[in-house]
């Protein structure tokens, strides 16, 4: 099969995703179009050899309905031969989009793709697309429907992580993030976003609170008590997993994902595709794979595809320099790392969507880009990056920096 390359990638800077947020003006389509010009001006693309455009977004209504990344290249300027296609697998829709773009290419269907994705939170918020996942008790039931933030705490409970334990990892985050803003490591790769005059809307990411600590965090109540006690599913969980007697609620707003306005995109392309656009690549697809797991834990999918992908390989978590693993919940990357006993100093090097937040459909693209700009500045080979997914699942990719 064709080799599948990594070219190029963008990101914008993650705004608050609420009417005061920075991005709140912007619509998802202006998101996505800001990425599209970026890996088109920056790369001095030809559009006309571009094959397809596969971004992400969760809940593609309102401002996001209509195919949204075929919207975006007619906002950006790009020929109209492009197509584009917008898909969902929840949180690792941006993740999935660069796989499905890696498949068409390696298949010889495709030699130019530029994959990514898009949300604008403040604007649809979240779960506006509706769903028979948690409105259709024939759907829900077979499927232990709970919030996700109920699963967390039943991961943190089922695996004996405390209070301290997620707010400390929340506080790492915070301060990796900033040290990573502070020493320039994702200037290569945000975009600032712009109005139509060219002014500076947003050319940092919003949602952090660098100066967060274990006190700040412990004044916080927990979010999802009220819902798992009071709402019943509590009662689910432990139906569903009855070694535990009772939750152990422990997250909240500090410890968990931010709600985010943003986009990413990611440029890649076969070797002739390359040498189309006259660029060396950065990074190389090396294998994917997606799972479906325990319906009620719902977040520990990327222990599941990572085993499934390690297997796939013939790869050993020792050949992992680097890995990934999206901060939906700071319990979701503490079982990851208990699971595998992966020191935290090769995981989420650079913060997580705790401190910067998760724009659900983009964060996938996001933190693919993330790692290989990790693996460039340490001289690393090899990276693996991974999601949880609600109703779960799981979805993984390993790359290799050339």
């Amino acid at each position: 099969m064709t080799e599948v390359f990594i070219y190029d990638h963008v990101r914008t800077p993650r705004g608050r995703g609420k009417k005061d947020g920075s991005l709140h003006e912007v619509p998802s389509v202006r998101l996505a179009a800001k990425t599209l010009e970026a890996i088109r001006d920056r790369n001095g693309l030809d559009t006309k050899t571009v094959d397809d455009i596969i971004m992400g977004c969760v809940d593609p209504v309102m401002d996001a309905g209509a195919v949204i990344p075929k919207a975006a290249a007619f906002e950006a300027g790009y020929s109209t031969h492009v197509p584009g296609i917008q898909i969902s697998r929840f949180c690792a829709s941006g993740l999935d989009a660069v796989n499905l773009a890696a498949g068409k290419i390696s298949q010889g269907a495709d030699d130019i793709v530029i994959s990514g994705g898009v949300e604008s939170m403040s604007r649809v918020g979240l779960g506006m697309s509706g769903g028979a996942w948690f409105m259709d008790p024939s759907v829900n039931f077979p499927a232990y429907f709970m919030p996700q933030g109920v699963s967390a705490d039943l991961i943190a409970t089922k695996y004996g992580f405390s209070r301290d334990d997620v707010d400390a990892y929340a506080v790492e985050s915070q301060k990796r993030a900033a040290n990573a803003w502070e020493k320039g490591y994702f200037k290569n790769s945000v975009i600032p976003v712009t109005d139509q005059n060219g002014l500076t809307i947003l050319a940092h990411d919003e949602h952090m609170r660098p100066g967060t600590d274990m006190q700040a965090l412990a004044s916080l109540n927990p979010s999802f008590q009220m819902p798992g006690e009071m709402g019943g599913f509590e009662a689910v969980g432990i139906q569903a997993h009855p070694e535990v007697e009772r939750i152990n609620y422990v997250h909240h707003a500090g410890n968990s994902s931010g709600i985010v306005d943003g986009a990413a995109a990611v440029l890649l392309g076969s070797k002739a595709g390359g040498e189309t656009m006259g660029l060396k690549p950065r990074g190389r697809i090396k294998a994917f794979a997606n799972i479906g797991s325990d319906p009620a834990l719902m977040l520990t999918g990327p222990v599941d595809v990572t085993e499934k992908l390690l297997k796939r390989t013939g790869m050993q978590l020792s050949d992992i320099d680097l890995f990934e693993l999206n901060e939906a919940f700071a319990a979701v990357v503490l079982r990851y790392m208990q699971a595998f006993d992966i020191s935290h100093d090769r995981m989420n090097v650079n913060g997580g969507a705790i401190a910067m937040g998760h724009p659900l459909g983009a964060t996938g693209a996001m933190i693919l880009g993330t790692v290989l700009d990790e693996l460039e500045r340490r001289d690393l080979n090899t990276a693996l990056v991974t999601l949880c997914i609600g109703a779960g699942m799981g979805t993984a990719t390993v790359i290799e920096r050339v």
